[in-house]
């Protein structure tokens, strides 16, 4: 069946395929002039940047997840959650899970993108990934459940946490949990966290590859004042349930690993047929889709090569910045060609501990950390968030604790 959109006949119809920075951004901007549906899989919007905070006792999981239809409230833009299944070119439409037929003039995918394994035997099955808030609380319930059994066995075991990749997730990762065996646990009961040992692992020479070299050493520095054991030049070749063996043949245990390593489109794209490229969506500089006129894509998803001849970085920035140039370019009679300012990067390690780059300004310590703060909450979704998100970073801060520190994962069920 056809879906029953509003009756704008002078307005394009614009499907938009994801709910994510960039495809809510987009249907935002193109309110007042198209006849607009958003599809997603989930009637929330997750705000990715803090989904460690989740994983680590520090925020509660609904602070980072906003309606999907509170967000479009007021702007006429129709709203399905659902998963698309395939797309005709030939008749400009878009199926969805449900069986609904949906119709386009033009066709936005910003899919966002999902955990990668890079073909390395054991990760998709012994490792914990970093994508949705489902995978946070998976996280946060198999750290405090494995310190349940350090509080109920005092034979010497350790609980060994490993976090592959050394970007800002896994940084970000390995520091917030690093502070919640420090503090709060070491107070529910110091004997276990005093068995709670943390590693980095980077198969590259050094953290924060993104970053100034300085920033780097500042952040394995922060990181290894924390107690966290930090390997470079470190390459994963198999992962199993209770050990990593790395290229060297040596092995590393691990009784929970999280895999901070890498990302790639989400796998509905192959499922769609569109055509494919390192994971993801072949898309020229004009945010088309290679080989079709009116189907585009932004986000994460979009392999949209910048100047430097390499594919622009999977982070939020560029999801609204090609939202907003998406917006114009919809309408244009001469199509233009995406360019990427890259205002900055910024990356937290702890209370206290930051980097921050824009430009050549590179900044680290309390101010970058109190900056990073600001900008995240600036950019979270509803006002109900912030104020949670507020609450609970003040509640923290003052008293050093974490009280999310909740099994909520249903694994005990």
């Amino acid at each position: 069946m056809k879906s029953e959109t509003r009756n704008h006949s002078a307005r394009p119809k614009v499907v938009i395929l994801g709910a994510g920075f960039g495809g809510l951004s987009l249907a935002k901007k193109l309110a007042d002039r198209a006849s607009v549906t958003v599809i997603d899989r989930h009637n929330y919007q997750t705000f990715l940047p803090l989904l460690y905070q989740v994983a680590s006792a520090g925020l509660a999981a609904d602070h980072i997840a906003h309606p999907i239809r509170g967000a479009l409230r007021g702007l006429g833009v129709e709203f399905r959650m659902g998963s698309p299944i395939a797309i005709d070119s030939q008749r400009n439409t878009v199926k969805l899970d449900s069986s609904e037929l949906l119709e386009y003039d033009h066709l936005v995918v910003a899919l966002g993108s999902e955990t990668t394994d890079f073909g390395i035997p054991g990760v998709t099955e012994n490792t914990l990934g970093m994508k949705t808030v489902h995978e946070a609380l998976r996280i946060r319930g198999e750290v405090m459940r494995h310190f349940e059994d350090l509080c109920r066995i005092d034979d010497g075991t350790l609980l060994e946490i490993v976090i592959v990749g050394g970007g800002p997730t896994g940084v970000e990762m390995a520091g917030a949990l690093a502070e919640l065996a420090r503090g709060p646990l070491r107070r529910d009961h110091e004997g276990a966290a005093n068995r709670i040992s943390i590693s980095l692992i980077e198969a590259g020479e050094r953290l924060l590859p993104s970053f100034h070299p300085k920033l780097s050493a500042r952040t394995k520095a922060d990181l290894e004042r924390l107690g966290v054991k930090v390997l470079l030049k470190t390459k994963v070749a198999r992962v199993n349930s209770d050990r990593i063996l790395l290229e060297d043949s040596t092995e590393i245990p691990s009784r929970v690993t999280i895999w901070a390593a890498g990302v790639r489109g989400d796998s509905a794209i192959e499922k769609l047929r569109l055509p494919v490229e390192q994971g993801r969506v072949k898309t020229a500089t004009t945010l088309q889709v290679e080989g079709f006129e009116n189907i585009w894509a932004i986000g994460d998803v979009a392999g949209v090569v910048g100047t430097d001849g390499r594919k622009l970085p999977m982070v939020a920035p560029v999801a609204m910045q090609q939202a907003r140039f998406l917006a114009k370019q919809l309408f244009r009679s001469t199509l233009g060609e995406f360019t990427y300012r890259d205002k900055g990067s910024m990356a937290t390690i702890g209370r206290h501990k930051a980097v921050v780059e824009a430009k050549k300004i590179r900044i680290s310590g309390a101010i970058a950390w109190f900056a990073w703060l600001w900008l995240h909450l600036f950019y979270l979704l509803g006002g109900r968030n912030k104020v949670g998100t507020m609450a609970d970073w003040t509640w923290n801060y003052l008293t050093f604790d974490r009280g999310n520190r909740h099994i909520m994962d249903g694994a005990e069920l």
